[in-house]
């Protein structure tokens, strides 16, 4: 997942980097989705719809071969497999393959001049020593420090942002690494896509109605951007949940009495009224006394979360969304045994 967002952000920089977007897509190719795996189908689907051209997927094809055959080259030992599928023909042809060897090559030859062999790009450099750091770099050299290296990034994803090769990137920091100054620790990719091709062929058949199997929740949106209703109606629906989208707070109240959904995303700016306002007065009628309410905004400030605790709301999710955090969400108020066995479990 972190390589799919970094060559998307290279390759492909119209689209939209937030995995929310992507889950929306995906649930929207239905059944059509390709055996090959949910890339595939993603970059099918945009050329498709014309939000990438053809290059620019072919771009993103070679650019991940990359990154895996340089991943091979540092594996401590390899067994070979090779498997024949006629599903996976593409037009890729002699003259690209051979770029890609050649690009590879390349990297791990700077890869070995920097003496960089022992580390690997998957690792996220976190300061360690600040002090000793902060003596010896200028200010703005070490504020960038602060800034990017918080254990949150990998050093593949450091170059994207910092539009570097990544070899140069990983050599800058070695000294520091070397010193003890700044550590690479190990973080986990982020989470799956939900993909639908995963799917049997009689998964995707309708299944007869069972009494002891109710329909999930009923989730309601309030946000005048359509935009918005429709990709969480994308995502909810193909979570397995029931979903009521609603444009206007004006209208919010009225909808949501005859509804009466599990849970309430609610944005915080529209145009008649704010989602505190909406979110004091529901809290007022006894229906909505317990149901949890979520604020959804683009300004994740101290301020906000307060006055979001003062008007009784239940959550508070900064926008641009992602998949997991909104489903996540979700689970935490309406399935809380679920998230607290998850959470044992790890």
């Amino acid at each position: 997942m972190r390589r799919w967002r970094r060559n998307l952000a290279i390759h492909c920089p119209r689209l939209p980097t937030h995995r929310l977007g992507w889950q929306a897509d995906l649930a929207s190719a239905g059944t059509s989705t390709s055996t090959i795996g949910w890339e595939y189908t993603l970059l099918n689907l945009w050329v498709a719809r014309q939000r990438i051209t053809p290059e620019q997927a072919s771009s993103m094809a070679l650019s991940t071969l990359i990154d895996v055959l340089f991943d091979v080259t540092q594996a401590p030992s390899i067994s070979k497999q090779i498997r024949h599928d006629d599903l996976a023909a593409t037009s890729i042809d002699c003259a690209q393959v051979e770029d890609v060897i050649a690009k590879t090559q390349w990297r791990w030859q700077g890869w070995q001049n920097a003496k960089l062999t022992d580390y690997s790009l998957h690792k996220a450099p976190v300061i360690k020593q600040a002090a000793a750091l902060r003596e010896q770099c200028s200010p703005q050299f070490y504020q960038m420090l602060v800034q990017r290296l918080n254990g949150q990034h990998s050093l593949y994803d450091l170059a994207v942002q910092m539009q570097r090769d990544v070899v140069e990137v990983t050599a800058l920091l070695l000294p520091f690494i070397q010193l003890g100054w700044v550590e690479l620790i190990t973080i986990p990719d982020l989470p799956a896509l939900i993909y639908p091709g995963r799917m049997s062929k009689t998964a995707l058949l309708p299944a007869a109605p069972s009494p002891a199997t109710p329909p999930k929740a009923l989730i309601a949106c309030v946000d005048d951007s359509t935009l918005v209703r429709n990709t969480m109606e994308s995502l909810l629906t193909s979570a397995g949940y029931q979903f009521l989208g609603i444009e206007s707070a004006l209208r919010a109240i009225s909808v949501l009495l005859v509804r009466k959904p599990d849970l309430i995303f609610l944005d915080l700016v529209m145009p008649d009224a704010n989602g505190y306002e909406v979110c004091e007065q529901l809290r007022k009628l006894s229906s909505f006394r317990h149901t949890p309410i979520v604020i959804l905004t683009g300004n994740d400030g101290y301020s906000n979360r307060l006055r979001a605790s003062f008007a009784k709301a239940s959550g508070f999710l900064s926008k641009p969304l992602n998949a997991e955090t909104v489903l996540g969400e979700i689970r935490k108020h309406l399935e809380p045994n679920a998230t607290n066995l998850s959470i044992t479990a790890r």
